[in-house]
């Protein structure tokens, strides 16, 4: 569950530090990092699909609860092409991208869904276009590429999240979109991650997304992870992919100087055979000596939270919450 902050007069510092402990010296304001402007009725939005093909109606139900909220949607030029296992041509995805960049009646940029693909897009938007005027851009899963992206060039905050078919999930994204308090998620003991909850607090920008998309962003769009709470998340892959890709994260020294780590639902993993997915990521991270926040409603799973990457986040895993703060 996703809630506001409790108000009580004191300063946001203060509230923090009263729920997780000091903080270190570490600024609780959006400098370093930039955050679009809320969203207003009456503002528009568009959906584009820079990775794999959408099912048509499932993005006209999600269009229909925009527009509930007083939003006008509009669709990129080729939404709802195909190409293979893309939505559209690699140019045509990133011209609707870049287009809906460009337009400054647009304020927000939905993904009508991840699958497969950003990835190819990732280094080539107009980056010149999104610092001129910053808009939000949602997605996860695949989408993590262009995440990393503008956290990496532009230093530009987005929401790892989507639009779903349960209500809460929605509100939850609504507020971040809608409205600027401070969110706390809490850790919920029936996600298979739960158990990798150690003890302690961490703060630090919020970094990271999908395992499989991080992985892939070694070299050339992964930033520089130290100082950052690193957001992990995954669904159906096999266990020696995810060996592979934590061993690469760690041995590769990007994994060096992070604050902490919060670990989001790891879905449709086989649990026979011995060695699990909570084993590895287990053997990978706690190694690493920071605070380590399980069991998140962030990912795959059913009743998804959403969250804003580049936001501040402050984890205390003893209390198993997590703060975010822009």
């Amino acid at each position: 569950m996703t809630n506001t902050l409790p108000s009580s007069g004191r300063s946001l510092a203060k509230e923090i530090t009263a729920l997780f402990g000091p903080l270190g010296g570490v600024d609780l304001n959006s400098e370093g990092a930039v955050i679009p402007a809320r969203l207003s009725a009456g503002d528009k939005v568009r959906f584009v699909s820079p990775a794999s093909a959408p099912d048509k109606d499932k993005v006209v139900r999600a269009a229909n609860i925009l527009e509930s909220w007083g939003l006008s949607v509009d669709f990129g030029q080729h939404a709802f092409d195909r190409f293979g296992f893309l939505a559209g041509s690699d140019e045509d995805r990133l011209a609707d991208l870049n287009a809906a960049f460009r337009d400054s009646s647009i304020r927000a940029i939905f993904a009508t869904r991840g699958g497969k693909g950003s990835y190819r897009l990732a280094d080539r938007l107009d980056f010149t276009a999104i610092r001129q005027d910053p808009k939000w851009v949602i997605g996860f899963s695949d989408i993590t590429s262009l995440h990393l992206s503008l956290w990496h060039v532009c230093r530009l905050a987005s929401v790892y999240g989507a639009i779903t078919d349960v209500n809460d999930s929605n509100e939850a994204l609504r507020a971040l979109l809608m409205t600027s308090s401070p969110i706390i998620i809490r850790a919920q003991d029936d996600e298979t991650t739960a158990c990798l909850t150690t003890t302690g607090s961490a703060s630090g920008r919020l970094i990271g997304g999908n395992l499989d998309i991080i992985a892939t962003s070694i070299g050339w769009l992964l930033p520089k992870l130290e100082g950052a709470v690193l957001l992990l998340e995954a669904i159906n892959m096999g266990r020696g992919l995810v060996d592979r890709e934590l061993m690469m994260l760690r041995k590769g020294g990007h994994l060096r100087g992070v604050a902490g780590i919060a670990i989001g639902q790891f879905t449709d993993f086989e649990s026979s055979g011995g060695i699990t997915v909570i084993d590895l990521l287990e053997e990978h991270l706690q190694p690493l000596g920071v605070p380590i926040l399980g069991g998140l409603p962030i990912g795959h799973g059913s009743e998804p939270r959403s969250v804003i990457l580049a936001s501040m986040a402050h984890i205390n895993a003893s209390r198993r919450e997590m703060i975010l703060t822009t």
